[in-house]
């Protein structure tokens, strides 16, 4: 039976995130009692007062995060707030100074083997051979994951389809465009059909168009029960995506919950947005200080959060909804880049 992401789209027939091609170490542990196979409500991935730190930055400050299976779980942040150092942490590419953290069951860094084979990894920057095809690739990494020799084809064969690469499979990646070789990236990491997917910044640098293309992909790999752990700073794609979301600052996490929780807790129902030459601005932004709401500079306008709490005070301007966006700025200070 196919699987149907949230936009209608289809994953292939026989996609699962627990089928055969899953290594033998995964089989394993999987049959032991108290493993996340056998106990669903452990969290997928741990993190518990962890912290990173390089010379005198201190990347990642004592974070604390738990990601139930099953979920979209987006880390929403600017640049440098920490979370590509969090992703490497999970990876144990880098190792953390203090604290803890588990992955599928398996503790970090002592077990990290063990749980990069029954993870898929899409990283940010693109680190494909050029000069292989997009077949090569695949195969090159179904043997590494530990995929059995007689399921490989078919597992290359299924990775390239969920990645909408057929007709590519015997391209040299240098011949493909970004939106394609981010697809690869994917598919790459999705070839041993894996239980926990990391994207770190996945659609960073790509057109609107080839931006969709991967939400899709993402989204199906959602509703197909396969955990995703996404760092973006795109607030749109944590807004369609994730089920949940944490907001990174400065190394730690400073607000967690859907998008629609976080919009409500911290921008209100509505924002009203004042447009005019600076000068207008200015005073809004007085007036706005002097009645303690919370506004911030929206481009050519000042933007007012929780305008259904407003008095008789308000200025005239435009009521719309407020956003994901609204709450990220109210919570760091900043806009997001």
């Amino acid at each position: 039976m196919a699987i149907t992401a949230r936009d209608g789209t289809h994953l292939p027939t026989g996609w699962s995130p627990t089928g055969p091609t899953v290594s033998v170490v995964a089989d394993e542990r999987a049959q032991q009692p108290g493993t996340i196979a056998g106990a669903s409500a452990a969290p997928a991935i741990r993190l518990a007062g962890v912290r990173k730190r390089f010379g005198d930055i201190v990347a990642v400050n004592g974070l604390d995060l738990e990601v139930r299976p099953g979920v979209c779980f987006g880390l929403l942040g600017p640049n440098g707030a920490g979370k590509s150092t969090t992703m490497r942490m999970l990876t144990a590419q880098t190792l953390a100074d203090e604290g803890s953290i588990s992955v599928l069951g398996y503790e970090l860094p002592r077990e990290s083997k063990q749980s990069r084979l029954e993870m898929g990894v899409v990283p940010q920057l693109d680190n494909l051979d050029v000069e292989l095809t997009c077949r090569q690739i695949l195969t090159v990494f179904a043997r590494l994951y530990r995929v059995p020799r007689v399921q490989r084809a078919a597992a290359v064969g299924r990775a390239l389809e969920i990645a909408n690469l057929v007709p590519r499979a015997d391209t040299i990646v240098k011949e493909l465009s970004g939106g394609m070789r981010r697809r690869l990236l994917v598919a790459r990491g999705l070839i041993h059909r894996p239980r926990l997917v990391l994207l770190d910044e996945p659609t960073v640098g790509l057109d609107p168009q080839v931006r969709q293309e991967l939400w899709t992909l993402i989204d199906g790999l959602r509703a197909s029960g396969v955990t995703v752990l996404m760092s973006t700073h795109y607030i749109e794609e944590a807004e369609r995506l994730a089920d949940t979301v944490a907001v990174m600052s400065q190394g730690r996490v400073i607000a967690k919950g859907t998008p629609a929780e976080l919009v409500r807790a911290h921008a209100g129902e509505q924002v009203l947005e004042v447009y005019g030459p600076p000068e207008r601005l200015a005073q809004v932004g007085e007036l706005a200080a002097q009645n303690g709401w919370q506004s911030r500079r929206s481009g050519p306008a000042v933007a007012i959060m929780r305008a259904e709490t407003l008095n008789g005070l308000a200025p005239e301007g435009v009521r719309r909804p407020a956003n994901l966006e609204d709450a990220f700025v109210t919570l760091t200070g900043e806009d997001i880049e």
